[in-house]
């Protein structure tokens, strides 16, 4: 399953063309990361899934999947990796100095000078990521429209569809469980450039640090 929590994967990636690729492709690479990605690259799907376990594992994420009604159950974590990114997108100017329709912008050029890495499903996605989905994600309604396009791509039945009522019901506490969480997850990310000899000045330079 593709999840759609976009924009906290690219704004912890820094400003590497390459690592901040990988981590967007991500969800579309599946099993062992292989040789034919360039190093940058392949650091980056890695940092993706390292971003995920880390937060799946993290005390304030687990806070806030507890605070989503249990019916959801294992979509709980769903939900919440996209209310991070709603949470971000509406708060952008207290994690970053730069617009946040400049930073897509460039982020999607980014993304584009390494199209011919991209797996082929997910280039045909790169307007819809980058000109509808992310965009939207500043408003609850998008969220919906975000969880009701999920719900139609899983194989089995789920509660996604609708999700945005939980983001309303829980929202305060929500919200504080993020801007608790994004200082923790920019360190872990830090840390890991770092350990792999990688130059991370750009989220180190961000708001919040």
């Amino acid at each position: 399953m593709i999840q759609l929590n976009f924009l906290l994967h690219l704004h912890l990636s820094g400003d590497d063309p390459e690592i901040l690729t990988g981590n967007l492709m991500g969800d579309f690479v599946k099993g062992r990361v292989g040789d034919e990605y360039p190093t940058r690259l392949r650091s980056g799907i890695v940092l993706h899934r390292r971003i995920d376990s880390f937060a799946q594992n993290h005390p304030l994420f687990r806070a806030s999947r507890e605070r989503i009604e249990p019916h959801y159950g294992l979509w709980r974590g769903v939900l919440v990796d996209l209310f991070y990114d709603h949470f971000l997108a509406t708060g952008w100017e207290e994690w970053s100095p730069e617009p946040f329709d400049l930073y897509l912008e460039r982020a999607r050029e980014m993304v584009e000078t390494n199209r011919r890495w991209l797996p082929e499903r997910m280039q045909g996605l790169l307007p819809v990521i980058f000109g509808d989905l992310i965009p939207s994600y500043r408003e609850v309604e998008g969220i919906g429209r975000a969880l009701e396009r999920m719900s139609r791509r899983v194989r089995r039945p789920s509660p996604l569809a609708g999700g945005e009522r939980e983001l309303l019901r829980c929202y305060a506490g929500l919200g504080e469980d993020f801007r608790d969480f994004m200082p923790e997850a920019r360190a872990f990310v830090a840390g890991f450039l770092r350990t792999n000899g990688f130059d991370n000045k750009a989220v180190s330079s961000h708001k919040g640090t």
